[in-house]
């Protein structure tokens, strides 16, 4: 009797050991009584009640993703490429996690790859290559609205990679090797027009600053020389005062007479008969430029 007691002794606790639960960190506990769900358990300690509840699922909580294979998809213009994508995912609702789809990872999986081939079906090869942020903002929006009844969020779709065949691949090295060199001839052409106008440029400016230098040289021979003349005539002006100071009127009138007797003497004649006041007012003038002289 004492064995049997003891025997159940150990049953019962070891019944009792085992309904006791920790949940830890990032994990949820969904939890049935009698085959129907219950409750959920989350971080901390529980109890549950032998042969009544059961554990019906585990779930963590951390972001996971699907790293898919790489798929071939049509695009608009009928290439096919292969697209490699990750799916980024975390589950924000255990129950519906655990009773909404058979196999939610399997659902998820056959959902992208669908979406994928419809959204990429929609581009063709270039705008494809060229709008991967695009495609990844439709996934998502597409995979988070379908996956919300399953508790699950997709947080971020990513297209790893994108393999076109090879004859495009050759096809497009060609066209851009051929873009290159166009840019080349381009910038080339761009620099020799650069080095002509340059050129250009500086001739025009040497000539520029030619003409500019011998108008200068010009303006002041002119002026030098029409200085000289002036200072000539203020010459001859100063000495006309002087005469006029010491001859009056009438003396001026018999210099003008001595000019015209000179320009007289420059001509054919060879004979010139000269008055004896001139004489007098040659001798005049001669004596009134020495002491003018300083």
């Amino acid at each position: 009797m004492l064995s049997v007691i003891l025997v159940l002794f150990v049953l019962a606790l070891t019944l009792l050991i085992s309904g006791i639960k920790i949940v830890p960190q990032s994990y949820n506990y969904v939890i049935e009584r009698l085959g129907a769900f219950h409750t959920t358990w989350k971080v901390g300690f529980h109890f549950k009640i032998p042969f009544v509840e059961r554990v019906a699922n585990v779930v963590s909580l951390k972001e996971a993703l699907f790293d898919y294979e790489p798929q071939p998809v049509i695009t608009k213009d009928n290439v096919t490429i292969l697209v490699d994508t990750v799916v980024f995912y975390q589950i924000s609702d255990p129950k519906l996690y655990t009773y909404g789809a058979e196999n939610p990872r399997l659902a998820i999986e056959k959902l992208t790859l669908t979406t994928l081939r419809n959204v990429i079906g929609e581009l063709e090869l270039d705008e494809t290559l060229t709008s991967r942020d695009t495609i990844n903002g439709k996934l998502r929006s597409i995979l988070d609205e379908a996956t919300d009844a399953w508790g699950i969020k997709v947080n971020r779709v990513e297209v790893k990679n994108i393999d076109p065949p090879a004859s495009v691949k050759e096809a497009m090295e060609k066209q851009m090797r051929a873009e290159r060199e166009k840019r080349a001839a381009i910038l080339t052409a761009e620099g020799l027009k650069e080095a002509a106008i340059l050129k250009a440029e500086g001739e025009k400016q040497a000539l520029i600053l030619q003409a500019e230098a011998q108008k200068k040289s010009t303006i002041l021979a002119a002026e030098g020389e029409a200085q000289s003349i002036l200072e000539v005539q203020k010459a001859t002006a100063d000495g006309l005062t002087a005469i006029k100071k010491v001859l009056g009127d009438e003396g001026v009138i018999k210099l003008k007479s001595l000019e015209t007797m000179q320009k007289v003497a420059d001509g054919k004649s060879t004979k010139i008969i000269i008055p004896s006041d001139m004489q007098s007012l040659a001798g005049l003038i001669t004596s009134v430029t020495e002491i003018a002289k300083p």
